[in-house]
């Protein structure tokens, strides 16, 4: 294990997040904090970088619409982005951050600008998954 995963894992704790899984192997973690949209974030240790991401939804079958919409959102995003997966069926969101210089306010930022992506966009988000 390495020493950005455990400051990563000491940042998460003093922010009062869920560590639901980890894989010290993989230098990972999935968290959860629900009343505030995060739900298995996973927070993966790639060096020389941290990678946020969680799965939004399916992509709808109206793609071009759908796909204007979410580069107008990530306009408006604070950090990371909207993304999709390499087939193009799942809508993540996606932030990184460099390791070495990684603060608790970077992880903070990051986590809360999910938080605040998914309040500001959940009910378009919605209308296009049903």
């Amino acid at each position: 294990m390495s020493d950005s995963f455990q400051k990563v894992k000491d940042y998460l704790t003093q922010l009062n997040y869920s560590i639901t899984k980890e894989d010290p192997a993989e230098e990972l973690v999935i968290i959860e904090d629900e009343e505030n949209g995060i739900k298995n974030l996973i927070i993966d240790c790639e060096d020389p970088i941290l990678i946020f991401e969680q799965v939004i939804m399916e992509t709808p079958s109206n793609n071009d619409v759908f796909f204007k919409r979410l580069l107008q959102m990530n306009r408006t995003l604070v950090h990371g982005a909207f993304a999709l997966d390499e087939d193009a069926k799942i809508v993540i969101f996606r932030d990184t951050l460099q390791l070495e210089n990684l603060d608790l306010n970077e992880i903070e930022g990051s986590i809360k600008a999910l938080s605040l992506a998914l309040a500001e966009n959940a009910d378009e988000l919605l209308s296009y998954s049903k």
